[in-house]
């Protein structure tokens, strides 16, 4: 019988549920466990496509089109697993779910309420990726117990477990233990609320992850597993780890939250084997040299909106045995002092996905830049647009090239909106999304770092090459090397006689994995390496 792993946060937000659960998952299938990952989000939105990136950070895309929550990339990333739009449900879905039922006459006239109507909802999205190969489903719980958008989740937990059997579920509480320094000691009673919050629902936490800045010793661990009513080793400590995140498995695994993972649900498990998550995480620590990759975007102050590159661009630094120094720029502050002022001396320039204006002529100020002076350029996306536009203002002179998504009136419309997309008026969930192949040219560059005529990317954007520029662009020495396999959409654009310049419409990031770096990654970071100049600052 397949076992379900709930995790839940309390206190505050952003103590790293995501990261956790991540973790967890990489410990277990070490252990021969078949895992599969699940986000349940309390907004109502219907899924995070829409929503600005300082709410919600970057919108992580699955192979079968789903956009969903970012913590669908640590578990992607962390597990090797491949997540499906069943691995992250809203409030606003399961609303949506239950209304369309209401509207079809599924409840045949009864009233639908909370319980049991919603719980159901969501207890059946729970099973909907069970399969037969699956062994544990792990369950995030966004958002903090006590609040008003969570409560239905959890008594839809609480209903689970009654369901399936106190034998087959476990309930993980990650948590804050704050230190008072004034005091100069941590402080449970927070803890002791919140898991105070889950047992009035009906909800005794099975382990405790213990967030905090000092270590917890054994009369603290003591005071939480009597108050809380948890076993002492059940009480894990969940400190900051110096380098990078990908050290909080090991950290866990050296307090064997897998074994009392394991021993609680009664599963057979082989013995951990963490060899290749430990060789990188060793490389990540003991490299010693180092490269800035300058990645100049709309949001450089927000970090989340760009999660993915970051990670993938770590990925591929320690393949190397080198440090990744990523250096956030902002796209207006380039339009304002120019890009010799701002990004000069990085070792490579990348121009992340993104929507609108904003910032627009800076990036093409970078593009220019990285072209110029042979700097490797990698353009994702949006990316590969400003590569497009720079490319035929400045060396097909084509003065006034535009996007059509910015200026609908411009004369040389050098991308523009995909034919299917003319007719859709709804803007969530509708883009071109998910997993589509793509056909690599013989001789490319890019096929040469494949290693494969043809590839599979996950895509999401309204807008593309406009095939009637073909013929200029490629006798100006700009190639199309990658089209779809009904040679309608150029995926690839690349610069022959320059060291290092590639612009995608897909979004490589999302299939980077630690021990397993996208090849374009490793071949950017790679050129960046052999290139760069002094540090940019």
């Amino acid at each position: 019988m397949t076992k379900y792993i709930f995790v839940t946060g309390g206190v505050v937000s952003s103590l790293g549920k995501g990261i956790t659960a991540a973790s967890i998952g990489l410990l277990l299938k070490s252990r021969g466990l078949r895992v599969i990952h699940q986000k349940f989000d309390p907004y109502l939105n219907v899924d995070p496509g829409t929503m600005n990136p300082y709410q919600h950070g970057e919108v992580y895309v699955t192979d079968d089109g789903a956009e969903t929550d970012l913590d669908l990339g640590h578990y992607e990333r962390f597990t090797g697993i491949t997540t499906t739009r069943n691995c992250n449900y809203t409030s606003g879905r399961i609303y949506d779910s239950i209304i369309g039922k209401e509207r079809r006459g599924d409840y045949l006239g009864g009233t639908v309420q909370v319980v049991p109507h919603v719980t159901t909802e969501i207890c059946d999205s729970i099973r909907s990726v069970v399969t037969p190969d699956i062994d544990v489903v792990i369950c995030e719980i966004g958002g903090t117990v006590g609040d008003i958008e969570s409560h239905p989740f959890l008594e839809a937990l609480r209903q689970f477990r009654q369901q399936t059997g106190r034998g087959n579920s476990l309930f993980i509480h990650v948590t804050l233990i704050p230190y008072l320094e004034r005091a100069g000691e941590v402080k449970t009673k927070p803890t002791q609320h919140s898991v105070g919050r889950l047992r009035e629902i009906g909800i005794i936490p099975d382990i405790l992850i213990c967030r905090s800045e000092k270590h917890l010793d054994k009369e603290v661990r003591k005071k939480l597993s009597l108050f809380c009513n948890v076993d002492e080793e059940a009480v894990i400590e969940a400190m900051d780890v110096p380098n990078t995140i990908y050290e909080v498995p090991l950290e866990f695994a050296a307090q064997e939250l897998d074994t009392v993972i394991i021993d609680s649900l009664g599963l057979r498990a082989s013995r951990r084997n963490l060899k290749l998550w430990r060789d990188y995480v060793d490389r990540v620590t003991s490299a010693e040299r180092e490269v800035s990759i300058a990645i100049v975007g709309k949001y450089s102050e927000l970090l989340d909106a760009y999660k993915s590159i970051h990670e993938s661009l770590q990925h591929a630094g320690a393949f190397h045995n080198a440090r990744v120094r990523i250096v956030s720029v902002s796209a207006e502050e380039i339009e304002q002092k120019g890009p010799a002022e701002v990004i000069s001396g990085c070792g490579g320039i990348l121009v992340p996905g993104g929507f609108g204006s904003r910032g627009v002529e800076g990036k093409i100020l970078a593009v220019r830049y990285a072209r110029e002076n042979n700097i490797p350029y990698f353009g994702i996306c949006y990316g590969m647009h400003v590569a497009v536009i720079e490319f035929a203002r400045n060396v097909l002179h084509l003065k006034e090239a535009d996007t059509a998504e910015n200026n609908p009136a411009t004369p040389h419309p050098v991308i523009h909106l995909m034919e299917e997309q003319k007719r859709i008026m709804n803007l969530g969930g509708t883009m071109r999304l998910g997993a589509f192949p793509c056909n690599l040219a013989k001789g490319s560059f890019i096929r040469k770092m494949y290693g494969k005529e043809q590839i599979s990317e996950r895509h999401r954007h309204r807008f593309e090459f406009n095939n009637d520029y073909r013929e200029g662009f490629e006798k100006a020495g700009m190639a199309l090397t990658g089209i779809s396999p009904n040679g309608l959409l150029v995926e690839t654009v690349e610069i022959p006689d320059h060291p290092w310049f590639i612009g995608v419409q897909f979004h490589p990031e999302f299939k980077s994995r630690p021990i397993d770096p996208h090849p374009l990654f490793k071949g950017f970071v790679g050129a960046s390496l052999a290139g760069k100049g002094k540090q940019c600052e």
